[in-house]
Formats: structure tokens, sequence, C-alpha cells
């Protein structure tokens, strides 16, 4: 039984390409199902989420990572009473956006890229389901549902309006403006609540899963979280049980109970907040002012904390940092170099460089070229055409 605040398939907006409903398919599970079998989904296998791609087998990818994501919003969803099939396609979707290498990626393309509209992996990610993903023969695109378009495009929040954060500010990344104009995702209000189930479900997911990662590394040990908010006392609370545990399931035992804590305060924190606001559809949700899904006040602050933590040690760590040096290069070499060369784009680019008419239309083609690659294919490309420096044997 979905709550009366849920998103409701049979309320769905619809499609912008009118389609046949499914005789065994809600909308919301064919969009799920449409993005699982994508192309850009696949390749987010081979994607940086921290550590580049060949520096080691257990380390998370963009992909392990968004499945991760979805686990976090269908349990979430499925307690509040919300759509798990929308929740699920707006996590599985929400990084399909990345660049190749991670953040570090990001980065380089939104420097590269600001001549020519920006870069927002969000907008990429729209972009690409609604454009670059060419595989049906009656549109581009995946034909996503209102809904869906709409928590890719704003499940952290309202981009427009009074609501938006600082960050939002500026320009409308053009990806994001293109689509918007196509078909209004009313970027001034919140989205709905699976769609910000899909949002939390991601700060959740990493949150946990970088504590995994940075301790298998060897960046920093259990000793170092013992004095942190929420680690340290999952810590005690194992070794209090299990005296004398194994390492390994020391560790996995004490960061699952990390993940627990953070999952069960916004099941608390959501139920109250719900309550106390009684919506009654999903447009009431949108219109709150703010948002319903979140942690505690204590909670947050408690994370803020790990995560300084995590900045400091991990994500800007000097290995880190060296390795994020190298592999930007790659980015920063070979964009200029098909900006200079198009002819050096793959045969199947060369029908979309017929219709680029200036350079800001060159450059947003190469961008979405370079920003679809997977780091093993961006390295090989990089070592192809820049030379050795700047592929695999360089790392």
């Amino acid at each position: 039984m979905l709550a009366l605040f849920a998103c409701h398939p049979d309320q769905s907006r619809g499609r912008l390409q009118d389609e046949r409903l499914s005789s065994f398919r809600s909308p919301f599970q064919r969009d799920r199902d449409r993005i699982i079998h994508s192309s850009a989904f696949r390749r987010l296998k081979h994607k940086t989420q921290v550590f580049v791609e060949h520096e080691g087998d257990y380390y998370r990818t963009r992909l392990t990572h968004t499945i991760e994501v979805a686990q976090v919003a269908r349990t979430l969803a499925g307690v509040l009473g919300l759509n798990t099939d929308l929740a699920e396609a707006i996590a599985l979707a929400h990084d399909l956006g990345h660049t190749p290498f991670g953040h570090t990626g990001e980065d380089a393309m939104e420097r590269l890229m600001a001549p020519y509209g920006g870069f927002d992996h969000n907008a990429q990610a729209l972009r690409i389901v609604t454009r670059l993903e060419r595989h049906y023969a009656d549109f581009d695109g995946l034909n996503l549902t209102w809904e869906t378009l709409e928590g890719i495009a704003k499940h952290n929040g309202p981009l427009r309006g009074p609501l938006a954060t600082e960050k939002h500010a500026g320009p409308l990344p053009y990806a994001l403006a293109h689509v918007n104009a196509a078909w209004d995702l009313e970027l001034d209000t919140h989205a709905s609540a699976e769609a910000q189930v899909a949002a939390i479900a991601d700060d959740i997911a990493y949150s946990h899963h970088d504590l995994h990662d940075g301790l298998r590394s060897g960046l920093f040990d259990e000793a170092d979280l013992l004095d942190l908010p929420v680690t340290g006392p999952a810590f005690g609370e194992v070794d209090l049980l299990y005296p004398g545990l194994e390492k390994m399931r020391r560790r996995h035992e004490a960061l699952r109970r990390v993940f627990g804590v953070m999952v069960e305060d916004v099941i608390a924190v959501a139920q109250n907040r719900l309550a106390a606001a009684q919506p009654r559809s999903v447009d009431e949700i949108r219109h709150l002012g703010t948002t319903m899904i979140r942690f505690s006040k204590p909670l947050y602050q408690d994370l803020k904390a790990v995560r300084s933590f995590l900045f400091t040690r991990m994500y800007r760590a000097p290995s880190v940092m060296v390795e994020r040096a190298r592999v930007s290069r790659v980015i920063d070499g070979l964009f200029p170099l098909f900006m200079a060369q198009p002819s050096l784009l793959p045969a199947e680019w060369q029908a979309d460089l017929l219709a680029v008419q200036d350079e800001t239309a060159l450059a947003r083609c190469v961008c979405d070229y370079v920003a679809g690659m997977t780091d093993r294919f961006a390295l090989a490309e990089g070592e192809r055409l820049l030379g050795a420096g700047f592929g695999p044997s360089s790392l």
C-alpha cells in the first residue's frame, strides 16, 4: 500500500513521447529496467568512485556504489510507504553522468566546459537519458517518465528560486536547461519523496563504503576512528560484545553498525516530519518548502566530523592527490586534442559533427564523448593519442 504522498504510477505525468502502457510493468518499473539495460549504466563498472579503477579489485567503483545506493533507497522507500520502483530508478540513474576518474575528472570537465555552458554530472545524466542513449527506434534517450527525470534533476533540492542553494545561483548547465525547456521539471520546488530518498541513500552509501575503502587502502586504520562520533561508539560496541574478534570481522561489524545508525535515523526523522506535515499528495511534498527525508541535526553534525576526517585523510591524502594530478592530465590532454582535431572522434560520432555550427556545439559534442569514457578507455586513448605519459604505464 502506497502512502497518499507517494508517487502513484497510475498518476504519472507520462513520457515526452507517448507509449503504450506495459501489460505487466508499471511506468516506473520500465524506467528502472531501461536504466539498467543502458550503455551508460554498464560503463559505470569501470568508472572511479574514489580510487582509480586499476588500483585494486575490492574498492568501490561507480557501479557498485550505485547498486548500494539503490539498495538503501528501496529499503527506505518501502518503510515509508513510497514507490520503491521510482526510488530505485532515480538511485540507479543518479551517477550516469559522471566522467572517468570520479570527481577529479568532473573538476577537469567543469573547468574545460566553463566557456561553453558548464558541466554538471546530474545535468549530464539527464542528457544521457534524454539524448545520448540511442537504441530505440522511436526516440533518442530512454524516454523516461517525468517523475524519474525530475528526480535525476533535483534530488538534491530545488535548482531555481528562493529555495535553491548558493551552488545553484548561476546559470543552469546547458544540458539541464535543454531538458527543462522541452519539459518543465519545476526546478523551483523540491522533488518527490522518492527522489529525496535517493539523495539521502547516496549520502548513506558513500559515508559507509568510503570508510571501508579508506581502511582497506591503509590511508588510516581502526584506531583513527575510535575518537570520531558514530564510528567510535560502533567499534566500542563490537569490542564489548566480541572481545578479541578477528580484525576484518571487527571492522565489518563496526561499520555495519554505522550503516544501521544512519538508516534508522533517517527513517525516524522522516516518519516524524511526515506525521507533522500530513501531506496528502506528492505535489504537497514538492511545495512544503523543505525536505522531508533527512538526517537528524545531531547525526548530521556527527557525520560532518566523519566526512571532515575522510576529506583530510582520504580524499586529499598525498598519494590520492598525486593520482588526481596524473589522471587530470588525461582529460586536460584529450579534450583540446579532440577540439582541434574532431576527425579523431570515432566514426559513429561523425554524424553529430555534421550538425555542429560553432565552437560551443563542438565542445559539447567532445564533452559527451570524453565524459562517457571509462577510466581504462580514457587511459588507453590517452596513451594512443598523446603518448605513454598519458596512459596506464604512467600510473
